[in-house]
């Protein structure tokens, strides 16, 4: 059955590519962005910053009047910032939390209601592989998708009954233009700051498991697959084999132990 699908950041990577595979497929596609890119024309685009509520109203309310239903919204917009918490700009830390948790928080409020007097619906949320364990150096991502973990899992509870499935995405590492958007939002650093050496060395190890990772097309092939199943799961885990094998020794190994690997991986001293 053909749906109609809002989709948050299509300008590039996971949410470009899922939203014109989605189209392919036939379903009706709305997809959100920032600013003016150049759009397949198999998809409705529409204007939207998470950090503007009267811009996620209204663009809830553009596809109600011309489609009556929301059959599924795919939360996958977002940022990344990076940095030492001790010396991040306060606003890199609000516009990562405005952005990546309360502007989806705001969107899903908005779409609740439509789904529960349509009968149901999928919420699809973007965690990551980061909300599953804090990563050093990316304190803020971390923090904002371990809250999209605990929004999803309340949330999954109190709309059982209206029958929305709510389904966390957690991708490891992929080849997307992440790394150079967070360049953007980078604490500032130099040799006085006593986090330098460590924070430049280990910044640059994330870029690299990043330029090595998969690309975005086997996301967006999964994630088709995921809105056009009857019952989806909870949890989908997108990631290698020894990302996925990271996952479950966290929550096997003693908290010790679990961090010494982690700190080995980036070598924190």
């Amino acid at each position: 059955m053909k749906k109609v699908i809002l989709i948050t950041g299509i300008s590039s990577g996971f949410g470009k590519q899922t939203a014109e595979l989605l189209a392919e497929e036939g379903h009706t596609i709305y997809g959100t962005v920032r600013r003016d890119v150049e759009i397949s024309p198999t998809i409705t685009g529409l204007k939207l910053d998470l950090t503007n509520n009267d811009s996620i109203r209204q663009a809830v309310k553009t596809i109600l009047q011309k489609e009556g239903k929301i059959d599924v919204l795919i939360n996958n917009a977002g940022m990344h910032t990076g940095g030492p918490i001790e010396t991040s700009p306060i606003e890199n830390i609000k516009l990562q939390m405005d952005t990546n948790f309360l502007g989806m928080v705001i969107l899903t409020r908005e779409v609740l209601p439509v789904m529960r007097k349509q009968g149901g619906g999928t919420i699809i949320n973007f965690s990551s592989i980061g909300g599953l364990m804090g990563l050093p150096f990316q304190a803020f991502y971390s923090a904002g998708k371990f809250a999209i973990e605990g929004f999803s899992e309340a949330l999954r509870m109190e709309v059982k009954k209206f029958n929305i499935n709510i389904v966390l995405i957690n991708p490891g590492d992929f080849h997307t233009n992440n790394s150079a958007n967070r360049r953007n939002f980078l604490a500032p650093t130099d040799t006085s700051d006593p986090y330098h050496e460590q924070y430049l060395k280990t910044l640059g190890i994330i870029e690299k498991d990043e330029g090595n990772g998969w690309e975005p097309i086997v996301l967006a092939r999964k994630l088709v697959r995921i809105v056009e199943c009857k019952n989806p799961r909870q949890r989908y885990i997108i990631a290698s084999l020894e990302q996925k094998l990271a996952v479950a020794l966290k929550y096997i190994l003693p908290g010790k132990l679990f961090r010494m690997i982690l700190e080995d991986h980036y070598k924190i001293k």
